[in-house]
């Protein structure tokens, strides 16, 4: 296993998570919904903790934490179109657009699961899966949510 590789997947991760806490930040100061703003924090406070420990494990490696966001692409255009529906005030839209934005985020954990796990310890391994099953529980709520809207 080479360090720097180990790295740089670990990275992509801080950084889609880098992206969840900015967007649900941004996102619970845009709506007046208290319901929202609440699982807006619950979301956000998902990837504060994965990001310690991800942060804590490239530390234990000697690497450089990536402190940045995808700020082009498919996320970014998430949050745009989640603060579009927040202006809107549709609950539908905007929990339709905050599944989206969980999706992107299971899709690159289960890039790194399928195509980097051979440049992942095994306690790595079992860190990024744990981390894969909260993201996938907080899809799963907003995803509950969105139906019943």
């Amino acid at each position: 296993m080479e360090t720097d590789k180990c790295v740089d997947v670990l990275n992509s991760l801080i950084e889609i998570n880098n992206d969840r806490v900015e967007g649900y930040e941004t996102a619970a100061k845009e709506t007046d919904d208290q319901s929202l703003k609440s699982l807006f924090a619950g979301l956000k406070s998902t990837s504060e903790s994965i990001l310690a420990e991800l942060r804590s494990e490239v530390g234990r490696l000697h690497g450089d934490v990536e402190e940045g966001t995808r700020t082009t692409g498919k996320f970014f255009r998430v949050w745009m179109d989640v603060k579009a529906a927040l202006t809107g005030g549709d609950r539908h839209a905007i929990l339709s657009s905050c599944e989206y934005g969980e999706d992107n985020a299971l899709e690159v954990y289960q890039h790194v699961l399928e195509e980097h796990n051979s440049d992942l310890t095994p306690e790595e391994l079992t860190m990024v899966r744990s981390q894969y099953e909260k993201l996938h529980a907080d899809h799963d709520r907003v995803k509950a949510l969105r139906d019943a809207a």
